[in-house]
């Protein structure tokens, strides 16, 4: 029995941590909470058995898997046996307070915040999993002794030459206030308003500011129902006037999945001070898109990281997502809007987590894609994935697939045709570049399966004469610079990084568009333009977690014209 119970237990850690190092971030407590969200209730009690009972073999695991990838630990084994113990309590908790078990829920969710776990964590949910403790008695009187208001955020977003919006979570609807006042000048008058989170928005509201100065550092307070609550650095940046010249940062990169030991390259990030941050998708892998559970869980665990919360707290916050968001594995939505029929619900839950300027059509056109201004710099974001077709990938190939739908596509060459942008950024959830997978063709899942599609957005460019433009991407784990020629037209570059705090990356894959690339540790792209110049220059640099820079390049407009 014993040896039985080894060999189990073995190939249970092995499931758990190896196989998820080598299949994106299958982490086990978001898979016990696929288990619970599916009723498989014993499975997912036996998976954080497992782990609460063998966290040295979880270790020992990881360590080696690093060790094979050619990476070394550091103090990341402290920071993950932190978080294993509350988060194990925790999903027990929730497991318990569906089946009804309010003692049993009770319990571990004290032990959980014991051994460390925010207590925001239990009162954000997911709400209608923890119906059974949050009955009792005890709960309730708990919950008045923390006194607590604000859930998540804020998050700034939407960021303008004169104005800002903030995102918030709250325990309950209430009343939501922020004021806003330069931190110098003269004149120093201070700008209000009130927003009011909802249960239908999942207690979410987005609070805009307007009438604020170009260019200008504001502070900010938050009030909660008449009360203030201490925010993480609260201040931000206005951007230039929309069409003046400027010289900022803007950080960007995709590959975020869920690892403790990693969420401190949000701090890093932050030390750079970039003036906006982009998410290029895989922002938080969810892998679940029938079960609105498991996508709360996800989003909230993130909401709840404190480094996380210091960054998003002081800049523009803006993201598209990518399949492990969206739905599985290289998933294809396929054209219609509601089919398969949890697309929408995956869209509404995406909304309810971001503060971007706008979704795509809205309603009527579900999706994510937008664009923004910084100045004279315009950033224009894809949505990948919620009208992508089967590039035979995981389905039967359709003729000539599009990856955008006609809806965006046509919005696209609308955006473009109309840009005054002195720089295009063109950002897409997957690479541009061909081979960025290896083998031929190079990877369906990226614009390899979608060839024709790539080459009617780059015709499009030289017939209308476009200049200026320049593709960031994500998807896979690294970070890549590659410089596409055409037959017709400027070359043009990819700027690629999705490696922000998964635990594995991918080989650098060589191919004749290879400028250079970096996998050796988790990192960012940092992208610094200098508008003012007569010639007009972008430099792309690479910067691992540790905050320092590995490789930079540089590029002006002249490079990116055909006239």
């Amino acid at each position: 029995m014993y040896k039985k119970e080894t060999v189990k237990i073995a190939v249970l850690i092995f499931l758990l941590v190896d196989v998820s190092l080598i299949h994106a971030q299958h982490d086990a407590h978001r898979e016990a909470v696929i288990e619970i969200a599916s009723g498989q209730h014993g499975d997912a009690l036996e998976r954080i058995e497992n782990v609460a009972q063998n966290p040295s073999a979880l270790w020992r695991s990881l360590t080696n898997a690093y060790t094979r990838a050619g990476r070394t630990i550091t103090n990341e084994g402290l920071e993950y046996r932190r978080y294993v113990i509350p988060e194990n309590n925790f999903v027990m908790s929730m497991l318990f307070s569906i089946k009804g078990d309010a003692e049993k829920a009770l319990h571990y969710a004290r032990a959980a915040v014991d051994a460390g776990l925010p207590f925001e964590r239990l009162l954000a949910g997911p709400r209608d999993a923890f119906q059974a403790l949050y009955n009792t008695r005890e709960f309730r009187e708990w919950v008045d002794n923390e006194s607590k208001v604000l859930l998540h955020g804020p998050m700034l977003g939407n960021v303008t030459c004169d104005g800002a919006s903030f995102w918030v979570r709250t325990l309950n609807e209430t009343r939501v206030e922020i004021s806003v006042t330069p931190e110098s000048g003269i004149t120093r008058r201070t700008f209000s308003a009130v927003g009011r989170t909802e249960s239908s928005s999942d207690y979410t509201t987005v609070v805009r500011i307007e009438g604020l100065s170009p260019s200008t550092r504001y502070s900010y307070n938050l009030t909660i129902d008449g009360r203030p609550v201490p925010v993480r650095d609260p201040s931000f940046s206005t951007y230039p006037r929309q069409g003046d010249p400027g010289r900022f940062r803007v950080a960007y990169g995709g590959g975020a999945g869920y690892v403790p030991e990693h969420e401190r390259m949000w701090l890093t990030i932050k030390e750079r001070d970039p003036l906006a941050m982009l998410l290029l998708g895989d922002n938080v892998y969810i892998d679940d898109p029938e079960h609105t559970l498991t996508q709360h869980y996800c989003y909230y665990r993130r909401h709840s990281r404190p480094e996380w919360q210091e960054l998003v707290a002081g800049r523009g916050i803006y993201a598209i997502w990518d399949d492990h968001d969206f739905g599985l594995d290289d998933s294809h939505g396929g054209p219609g809007i509601d089919d398969p029929p949890w697309k929408p619900d995956v869209w509404k839950v995406f909304t309810q987590n971001w503060n971007n300027p706008y979704y795509g059509g809205g309603a009527e056109h579900h999706g994510v894609w937008f664009d923004f201004y910084i100045g004279d710099v315009h950033f224009i974001m894809l949505d990948g994935r919620y009208y992508r077709e089967s590039s035979g990938r995981r389905a039967p190939r359709v003729d000539n697939p599009s990856m955008l739908g006609p809806v965006q596509l046509a919005w696209l060459k609308e955006t473009l045709s109309n840009s005054k942008g002195t720089f295009k950024m063109l950002i897409s959830p997957v690479p541009w570049a061909r081979g960025t997978k290896g083998g031929p063709p190079g990877g369906l899942d990226t614009w390899d399966g979608f060839d024709e599609e790539r080459n009617l957005i780059f015709d499009y460019l030289y017939d209308n004469e476009i200049s200026g433009v320049v593709l960031l991407s994500a998807d896979r784990h690294r970070t890549d610079a590659r410089r596409l020629k055409r037959n017709q037209g400027y070359d043009l570059y990819d700027f690629m990084s999705s490696v922000l705090t998964n635990y594995h990356t991918h080989p650098v894959v060589d191919t004749p568009e290879h400028i250079f690339g970096y996998n050796e540790n988790n990192a960012f792209g940092l992208l610094h333009f200098d508008t003012g110049l007569d010639d007009p220059k972008l430099t792309f640099e690479i910067i691992n977690i540790d905050n320092e820079s590995i490789w930079s390049m540089d590029l002006n407009l002249s490079q990116l014209k055909d006239y």
